[in-house]
């Protein structure tokens, strides 16, 4: 099978590249570099000893889409390029609406015009908004509390419309909880192109000395520490989840929904305390503010994907907090 990876040359999408490529899927990237660095297609193609095409582009370029459809002959999609910072989507909602729905409409309708009707939607935990209980099911009402958030939320109402007009489709839409760490190789990790919004890239500038200090957002939350709960999932774990989606939708037709996450929830001070234990180097914070849209506690259940995908999460904090600083140090 020939799969077209929208932002494959991301911090997700190129991990799943590497997992595509070693289950011997042909792979095609379109990404527009917003951000992404070029570089890491050679890393790809050096960590699995494979080809891949590429073309530099953006998904909302409808004419360039059709362009590789009509040249590629591609058989799913796996759909990751999208604005994701909950920050910067609360201070400029208009160019997060402009970009992930335009992105996702404009794909769908050049797969529905070359029949391509199979379909994995990188989503996001944040659909659930403020949970009342945990962990996290896949019946919850969906709500959100950001621009970003709302996106997703968008599209996967709009997948689902896309489902009933036309029994065709299969669609998987993957909800992640939060990804980080690295490929063991350390060639290839997280790397924001500027000052990092996500958790782990931003420990890891502090452990480096690129930043001076980790801003935590709040330890007055109703934690075991104050600080906020994640489940944060190693991407090469979450990576093979996309592998059992594509896995799960080539023979079928339909629309699933499906928790990747451990099942487990860690503070951001955990965190912090784990990756400096087990790398040896001491980190340096401060608690600021909470930031406008977080929640307090998310964590998954993450039963469903292992009943219906047969995935679950294998790796541990300790793999995590080691691989992304093993990416850190590589590429000083």
């Amino acid at each position: 099978m020939k799969i077209l990876v929208t932002g494959g040359c991301g911090y997700i999408g190129s991990h799943t590249c590497i997992e595509l490529l070693e289950n011997n899927y042909q792979v095609v990237i379109i990404d527009n570099l917003s951000n992404s660095k070029k570089g890491v297609i050679d890393k790809i193609k050096k960590i699995t000893n494979k080809d891949l095409t590429y073309y530099e582009g953006d998904v909302c370029d409808k004419d360039l889409l059709n362009k590789i459809f009509d040249q590629e002959k591609i058989d799913a999609v796996i759909h990751f390029a999208g604005y994701k910072a909950v920050g910067e989507s609360v201070k400029l909602p208009l160019k997060y609406y402009h970009n992930n729905l335009c992105s996702t409409i404009t794909l769908c309708e050049v797969m529905a015009s070359h029949n391509v009707k199979k379909l994995v939607f990188s989503s996001s935990a944040t659909v659930y908004g403020s949970p009342k209980t945990l962990p996290i099911k896949e019946d919850f009402p969906l709500s959100t509390t950001n621009p970003y958030g709302t996106t997703k939320l968008m599209i996967e109402k709009i997948l689902k419309d896309l489902y009933t007009s036309d029994n065709e489709w299969s669609i998987a839409v993957l909800r992640y909880f939060n990804p980080i760490g690295a490929h063991s190789s350390g060639l290839i990790g997280e790397n924001p192109n500027d000052i990092p919004n996500n958790l782990m890239p931003y420990i890891i500038k502090v452990a480096t000395g690129e930043l001076e200090c980790l801003n935590i957002f709040g330890n007055d939350y109703d934690t075991k520490d104050g600080t906020g709960v994640r489940d944060y999932i190693h991407v090469v774990d979450l990576s093979k989840g996309h592998i059992k989606a594509i896995e799960s939708i080539t023979n079928t037709t339909g629309i699933d929904y499906y928790n990747l996450g451990t099942g487990k929830g860690y503070s951001v001070l955990e965190i912090v305390n784990t990756f400096s234990k087990v790398n040896n180097v001491k980190v340096n914070y401060k608690i600021v503010e909470r930031r406008p849209g977080d929640v307090a506690t998310c964590y998954a259940d993450s039963s469903y994907a292992l009943k219906k995908l047969h995935w679950k999460a294998e790796k541990s904090i300790e793999d995590m907090c080691r691989d992304a600083y093993l990416y850190a140090i590589k590429n000083k």
